[in-house]
């Protein structure tokens, strides 16, 4: 039998006496694609980080490239040929999109000045790869949060890497993204490159990966031909639950009409868009990267004033200028950057969630009564089954799919007539 490129075995980690890792294992032959699956909180990200060298394990034992193997950095374990690229987007945004893609090994000319024609062409050559067709000298932070996931993306496999990383690459991408991903996946296999693919779109694991490990809990339930499982056989397995899906049809034509949209235009954005959405009603919004989806969700928040057209709520015509009116006028607004538009990362959960309604709570000297302040948080962290030990930790230490939990619970809490979800789902299990 071949032996295997990464193996990870009785990996156990502790935070504050609370266990993420039970004795868990993986093992990843070479040239092989291994997804890792399991709830938020199975620990998936703790073992990446484990491996990388972002956290220190307690116990258990790696070996990578036949070799003993602890990580003292990130940037070590790049070096060794490990390539990680994380669901939350470490990148520097107002550099441009080919300074991020080869950031610490930028092209030099003689005397060692920057070689800036080669590296803008190298990187609209590596993004050409994906189908992103973008202004590579442009600053990242004028593009979307899924452009600038596919910017990490490209800079992790343009690494001289053996084993490339992938935590949640696919929670911001469109179907024809993910495409593009997948024949990426294929090209890495063919060129002898292992690949560990973590996502809780259970779909893409079955078509990407060749097996699939499964954890629960912090410990390792086990292995299986990726080509045995189905969605609902994985989400048994990761959550220990079986899931029933049902659709029911609801007519809602004589339902009052909350928000009408009448050929809504942002110059360069989007075009002639017209919509109407009744009162109960769930209206889905999709298209391509660049199709202007975000764009229009802005608008409808007063974050990004369309150039012609009409938007009315409940019958009265809205020209907002910021999202403090569109929220005074009962509109809320969940972003797709849950990280550095959702969340105060360092703030606790609960002020995290009370943000949007502080002025509801305060008493008659302008205060918010602590009792208050409790009461209402613990009363959404019930409501929205959060996982949270203490509303006073800070919302850091939540999984992705609990932090996205805070997110919902604060503007849920502003009681909105209008809710808008943009891209609600990432990094969020099956359960």
């Amino acid at each position: 039998m071949t032996a295997s490129l990464l193996s990870m075995q009785a990996i156990s980690k502790s935070f504050g006496g609370v266990p993420a890792l039970i004795t868990a294992s993986l093992e990843v032959q070479p040239a092989e694609v291994m997804a890792l699956v399991g709830q938020n909180g199975a620990g998936k990200s703790t073992m990446i980080k484990i491996l990388n060298g972002a956290y220190v394990r307690d116990s258990g034992s790696i070996t990578f490239n036949g070799a003993p193997w602890t990580a003292g950095s990130p940037q070590q374990a790049q070096r060794a040929g490990i390539s990680t690229i994380f669901q939350e987007i470490n990148l520097i945004g107002y550099r441009s999109v080919a300074e991020n893609i080869f950031l610490g090994r930028e092209p030099r000319r003689k005397f060692g000045l920057l070689d800036w024609p080669k590296m803008n062409a190298d990187a609209a050559a590596l993004l050409a790869r994906f189908d992103v067709k973008v202004d590579v000298g442009e600053p990242l932070e004028n593009f979307s949060t899924a452009i600038q996931q596919m910017v990490a993306i490209a800079r992790a496999v343009s690494f001289d890497a053996k084993l490339v990383i992938m935590d949640e690459p696919t929670a911001s991408l469109t179907r024809h993204e993910v495409d593009a991903l997948v024949r990426l996946v294929a090209d890495l296999k063919r060129a002898g490159i292992c690949i560990v693919f973590v996502s809780h779109r259970l779909d893409e694991v079955m078509e990407i990966a060749e097996r699939v490990t499964v954890q629960r809990d912090g410990a390792k339930v086990g292995e299986f031909p990726a080509r045995e499982m189905d969605d609902r056989k994985l989400a048994t397995l990761m959550t220990g639950k079986a899931f029933a899906y049902q659709t029911c049809e609801t007519d809602f034509m004589k339902s009052q009409t909350v928000l009408s949209v009448s050929h809504l235009t942002r110059a360069g954005q989007y075009e002639d868009i017209s919509l109407d959405i009744r009162a109960g009603e769930i209206v889905g919004l999709t298209g391509l990267l660049g199709s202007g989806r975000t764009e229009f969700a802005l608008s409808l928040f007063g974050m990004n004033r369309p150039t012609s057209g009409e938007v009315r709520l409940n019958g009265k015509a809205l020209a907002l200028k910021t999202n403090a009116q569109a929220i005074d006028e009962s509109i809320a607004y969940v972003s797709e950057d849950r990280l550095n538009l959702g969340l105060v990362l360092e703030q606790p959960i609960s002020s995290n969630i009370l943000v949007t309604v502080l002025d509801k709570l305060t008493n008659g000297f302008g205060l918010v009564p602590e009792a208050t302040r409790q009461r209402t948080a613990r009363n959404w962290i019930e409501d929205l089954a959060i996982r949270a030990p203490k509303p006073d930790n800070a919302v850091r230490t939540l999984s992705g799919g609990n932090q996205q939990r805070v997110v919902h619970a604060k503007w849920m809490a502003t009681q909105p007539r209008l809710l808008i979800l943009d891209s609600p789902t990432v990094g969020v299990d099956i359960a």
